[in-house]
């Protein structure tokens, strides 16, 4: 679920339990899970975060300041910029062929490459954690995105950040997985996060792989 604050969106997560009060909680990572008594109608859960936006905005706006920028990437011929493939780093001309290509066609190209890999990706692992969870998408579409790593809506359509690419394969097998079980329960709560565990005990590590080295997958 998300809000809109001062034309800035608040993600956050849902965890419907048997308590009486509702507790937003922010991680070290910026990460927000709204804690809500069982059955609480969606109109008062956005109500209570909009009343802690303020506070939200201000925590994410100082772990931004505090966190160490990735070192820029060399955009030619013969460069040695860490570019990520599947978690391990790269040269450019490991990636895609750099001679005689100007920054802006190196650019385009490596983006290209990614989109392209990742879809292979995608495309090679989904079918089996599809038929252990008895999950059938619409469509899966490779995206560019700046705030997900991947998404799923109620007609069951699926959509992966192509930026899924640098990540190493246990952390996009939590992706996929976690997309997977949005077809089964849309809401992250107590169903949903037991459905991922059957397939995924260790999710919440993968998770943690994103959130913690997410900043340093970029282009």
């Amino acid at each position: 679920m998300n809000i809109i604050h001062n034309e800035q969106i608040i993600e956050f997560h849902v965890e419907y339990a048997k308590r009486k009060k509702v507790y937003v909680q922010i991680d070290p990572n910026g990460l927000v899970t709204v804690k809500v008594p069982n059955g609480m109608p969606e109109e008062e859960i956005t109500e209570a975060v909009r009343r802690e936006a303020g506070r939200i905005i201000e925590y994410r706006a100082r772990l931004e300041k505090a966190r160490e920028g990735p070192k820029p990437k060399e955009y030619r011929e013969g460069g040695e910029g860490d570019f990520l493939h599947l978690g391990r780093r790269c040269r450019l001309d490991e990636l895609i062929p750099t001679e005689g290509r100007t920054e802006e066609q190196l650019r385009a190209d490596l983006k290209k490459f990614y989109f392209s890999s990742c879809k292979k990706v995608i495309n090679e692992r989904i079918g089996a954690y599809a038929k252990q969870l008895k999950a059938e998408p619409k469509s899966i579409e490779i995206v560019e995105s700046t705030t997900k790593w991947g998404s799923c809506d109620s007609k069951k359509r699926l959509n992966f950040n192509y930026l899924l690419a640098m990540a190493p394969v246990y952390a996009i097998d939590y992706v996929i997985v976690h997309e997977l079980c949005h077809i089964h329960h849309m809401n992250h709560d107590r169903s949903f996060w037991r459905k991922v565990g059957s397939i995924m005990p260790d999710y919440k590590e993968r998770e943690a792989y994103l959130n913690r080295y997410g900043r340093f997958m970029v282009m």
